[in-house]
């Protein structure tokens, strides 16, 4: 037999009436304290919440007037470009009416003229980055810069191009007008 010396726990004697209105008191105050603690937090938080709320709509009103003057500027952008190309093809225009004024050109004058505005025109389109879309007979066909008009029977590779019967043109890349070909069959 083992001996288990049980002690009982400490006993608490009554609390008299004015400890327990003291007791009672500090508990008010805790909780006095407690809540003014958490109504500033609370207030702390409202503060934060419209800070932020603010920094939002300014970020918003940010956003919408960076996009509308990016769209302003695009807008600019496509507006001087086409001035500027229309402004580059006065001395072409120029050439074809001086031209026109002679009254008696001969065919080598005029063949003369002619050859020269061309080269003027060329060398405007070079400028603004229209580049010509010719592919020569024995290229392979290209879908994305050539539309094929026919496929006829040829001495060269199937898929190949025979004959150009009109030249496309690509600007910056982008095709303005395929390029009309017949192909290999």
């Amino acid at each position: 037999m083992s001996d288990h010396s049980h002690t009982p726990p400490p006993f608490d004697p009554p609390l008299s009436p004015e400890e327990l209105e003291a007791a009672a008191a500090a508990n008010e105050a805790d909780a006095a304290a407690t809540r003014e603690q958490a109504l500033a937090e609370l207030d702390s938080l409202k503060t934060q919440v419209a800070a932020l709320t603010e920094q939002t709509l300014r970020a918003h009103a940010e956003a919408q007037n960076a996009r509308r003057r990016a769209d302003e500027e695009i807008a600019k952008i496509r507006k001087f470009a086409v001035e500027s190309f229309a402004e580059s093809l006065l001395p072409v225009l120029d050439s074809l009416e001086a031209g026109l004024k002679i009254d008696n050109a001969s065919a080598e004058q005029l063949r003369e003229g002619t050859e020269a505005t061309l080269r003027q025109l060329l060398s405007v389109l070079e400028r603004n980055k229209v580049v010509e879309v010719n592919p020569a007979p024995g290229a392979r066909f290209d879908p994305a810069q050539q539309q094929a008009i026919s496929m006829v029977p040829a001495q060269q590779d199937a898929g190949t191009v025979v004959m150009v019967l009109q030249k496309g043109y690509t600007i910056a890349e982008r095709v303005l007008r395929p390029a009309l070909v017949t192909v290999a069959q």
